[in-house]
């Protein structure tokens, strides 16, 4: 994966990992929004397909941002913020939380630098377009 440092997603990494979702969600027949934030949180791209509704923007950056501060898949999040389990309502931290998938962690010699959430088709979609976008 091509990074600025070992820390840090570099904008065209961001870019050929989104565009690899859009690609994947045209041959499925979804307009998605696809996110990258660097490990804090913050955004580095954003692209929203031209038929992608609206609310989808909000939903894949939380999940993008939800995958970064917590350094797990937003599938595996949901495991744990279920309620009974050990953080139960974490979601309304942080300015919203997403707690189910299509939000992945990026992972560069073994450290998060940053993650990748989609938005815009039923869960399982989100997350299988998300898998298939981070292997490059």
């Amino acid at each position: 994966m091509k990074t600025v440092n070992s820390n840090t997603i570099s904008l065209e990494t961001a870019n050929q990992i989104i565009d690899k979702a859009i690609k994947e969600a045209e041959k499925r027949n979804f307009s998605i929004v696809a996110t990258i934030v660097n490990k804090d949180g913050t955004l580095v791209a954003l692209k929203k397909m031209d038929h992608a509704v609206v609310g989808p923007v909000d939903v894949s950056i939380k999940k993008a941002k939800t995958a970064a501060l917590f350094g797990l898949n937003t599938i595996d999040f949901g495991k744990i913020a279920q309620p009974g389990a050990p953080i139960y309502s974490i979601e309304n931290t942080n300015g919203g939380m997403i707690s189910f998938g299509g939000g992945i962690t990026l992972i560069h010699n073994g450290e998060v630098i940053g993650a990748l959430g989609v938005a815009g088709a039923s869960v399982e979609d989100d997350e299988l377009i998300a898998q298939v976008a981070i292997n490059i």
